[in-house]
């Protein structure tokens, strides 16, 4: 019932008690004016004032010859004739003769109870309003003292809504978790052979290549219970709460084993113990310990597996990672273009898809995207359809809807005069005719003028196939190529811009990553200079750790810089070189707003012929 349903049932309880009470006292007040004591009645008859009384129980009715009623009690061990004598009244004077009709009348069980209901109504209703109040009181306690209990949700695996026919893009996770089933289904296979069955599984992955989507094909798939949770549902605002919610959860999912229990983000809970500023956190400790406890403790012979998900394994704890805890670890990749092409079936299903639809060149645009990804484009290129009024979803609505994944919404009604507009021709032409006159660098497939997002223009290349190695002639032509935008700026207008901004930040963090992570600097050789992990007591968030000289210092910021100024020089080359498909391309861009990878290369056909590589947008 709703809580503001119970208020109404309370007001209306109080509401009735205070009528009943209200009546019962109007009543009392006016049968108070009738009543007459025995002597009065005494009185009244030797007066000849009474024609008739009728005695019913102790209560007397006497109506007075004229025509009034009035009310008055006797005592119960007597009879009313013998009280009325002792009195002073004579038995002449109640003399039928007389006048006085004296009436006795058997006992009435409904009419006593009635008045005896109308009396203890009132405070029934008013008992019964302040239990029902008292009550809610002691729920809201109960509730309050219940914090200690799992939030753990339960499916049952008769009726599976997710299975592994779902899951596409990553065929080996599914392999490593085939076993996980095939042990639920049948246990006695492996046993026969000495095998055990797996403790824990970590599924480790980037955001948004399905792994809670997994687990719960696990669970479709192997038909048994499963217990749902996230790591931050464990600690709540009291003092041992996780613990005794990780004891419960525990409980449940042995009374309905062989069953699977998944902690999603367990990183929330599961974080290294003694990091942070205040060197631990007590409550999360504890309940990590707990976890720790029920996973591979003394109570070790239940069928129950363990499945987490985290995008985070480098922060976990070493004691929750051995082997008996979680002994496996299934990792989750970004799908190559055979995995986003087999994901993209799966999202179309039940969806009107143009029969010219080519998934094969969507799969081949998108490089870099995971599942969630897919899953918003084809649901953006749906809006783009029915914003469009179209009974299908066609192949310009996927296109567009990867450029809204990329480099977001189009922003056509943003105004800038004529200069600005001319300067963003030239800045995103520079990033195309680099790109394409590099053989290192990726293809150009578009090139546009219109805002999408924060950008005023962009430029989209994008590699021939999947790459999981980088070259060092791939991020030199990268750092050339981000560049193209700023050195055509100061080549046509003989001046620049903060259009370039991004262009900058990116070939800077680049360059310093060659010189300190990937050790491509000939001047500091093969080293990594800096502790990646950072701090582990500021929780390996705030700050990174120097492990060179000062000297070194100037070294590596020596290297950077002419690795950007080497990079910058080459663009402004390249552009001096290809002058005229420059200013074709800005003039086009101008004319067309927007250039398709076959327009583009009429205008400036590749000098030589791309290599492989990765995914850039500018």
């Amino acid at each position: 019932m709703k809580p503001r349903n119970q208020s109404y049932i309370v007001y209306l309880l109080l509401f009735m008690s205070i009528i009943v009470l209200v009546v019962f006292s109007l009543n009392r007040s006016g049968a108070a004016d009738n009543v007459l004591t025995i002597n009065q009645v005494a009185d009244e008859v030797k007066k000849g004032n009474i024609a008739r009384i009728i005695e019913e129980e102790d209560k007397l009715t006497i109506v007075l010859k004229s025509g009034a009623e009035k009310t008055s009690l006797k005592e119960s061990e007597s009879t009313l004739v013998d009280q009325l004598i002792a009195l002073g009244v004579t038995p002449e004077e109640l003399n039928p003769e007389k006048g006085i009709d004296l009436e006795i009348k058997a006992p009435s069980t409904l009419s006593g109870v009635l008045n005896a209901l109308f009396y203890i109504l009132p405070f029934l209703l008013l008992g019964g309003a302040f239990f029902y109040i008292f009550r809610q009181a002691q729920g809201s306690n109960s509730a309050a003292m219940s914090f200690g209990k799992s939030r753990a949700r339960m499916f049952t695996g008769d009726h599976p809504t997710v299975t592994f026919a779902d899951v596409a893009g990553i065929e080996e996770s599914k392999d490593e978790l085939k076993e996980v089933v095939e042990f639920l289904r049948e246990p006695q296979k492996f046993i026969a052979l000495g095998a055990r069955i797996p403790k824990g599984v970590l599924l480790v992955g980037p955001p948004g290549t399905g792994k809670t989507l997994l687990a719960k094909a696990v669970s479709g798939e192997a038909g048994v219970p499963f217990f749902s949770i996230s790591g931050s549902e464990f600690v709540e605002m009291f003092v041992g709460v996780g613990a005794s919610r990780v004891r419960d959860l525990f409980d449940q999912a042995k009374k309905n084993s062989p069953c699977i229990v998944f902690v999603d983000e367990i990183d929330a809970v599961g974080r290294q113990r003694g990091a942070g500023l205040g060197g631990s956190h007590d409550e999360r400790e504890q309940t990590l310990n707990q976890m720790l406890v029920e996973m591979d403790g003394f109570d070790t012979d239940t069928n129950i597996i363990i499945m987490a998900a985290t995008n985070r394994p480098d922060i976990l704890d070493p004691a929750l990672l051995r082997p008996g805890r979680f002994d496996r670890r299934v990792v989750l990749d970004r799908p190559d273009v055979r995995g986003r092409e087999a994901i993209m079936r799966v999202h179309i299903k039940g969806k009107p898809v143009d029969p010219e639809v080519d998934l094969g060149v969507l799969a081949r645009a998108t490089p870099g995207f995971v599942g969630a990804d897919i899953e918003n484009l084809v649901n953006e290129a749906a809006i783009l359809a029915a914003r469009r009024n179209k009974k299908s979803i066609g192949q310009s609505e996927f296109e567009e809807s990867i450029e809204r994944v990329i480099a977001g919404p189009e922003r056509k009604s943003r105004l800038i005069n004529a200069e600005e507009k001319r300067i963003v021709a030239y800045h995103e032409a520079g990033h195309a005719v680099v790109m394409n006159a590099l053989p290192e660098a990726d293809p150009v497939q578009k090139v546009s003028i219109i805002a999408r997002g924060m950008a005023a223009g962009y430029t989209i290349a994008l590699p021939m196939d999947d790459r999981t190695l980088m070259p060092r002639k791939k991020l030199l032509a990268e750092m050339v190529g981000l560049l193209g935008g700023r050195a055509a700026e100061e080549i046509v207008f003989d001046d620049i811009t903060s259009g370039a901004s991004n262009d900058i930040e990116r070939v800077t963090q680049l360059a310093r990553n060659m010189v300190t992570r990937l050790g491509m600097s000939d001047e500091l050789g093969p080293m990594v200079y800096g502790q990646k992990e950072e701090l582990i007591f500021l929780g390996r968030e705030i700050s990174e750790q120097r492990d060179y000289s000062e000297s070194v210092a100037e070294k590596i910021d020596k290297e950077v810089r002419g690795l950007v100024t080497d990079a910058y020089t080459r663009a402004k080359e390249v552009l001096t070189k290809y002058r005229a498909e420059l200013d074709s391309v800005a003039a086009s861009l101008l004319e067309n707003e927007t250039l398709s990878k076959e327009e583009f290369e009429k205008i400036f056909p590749p000098p030589v012929p791309h290599r492989s590589g990765t995914p850039n947008v500018n």
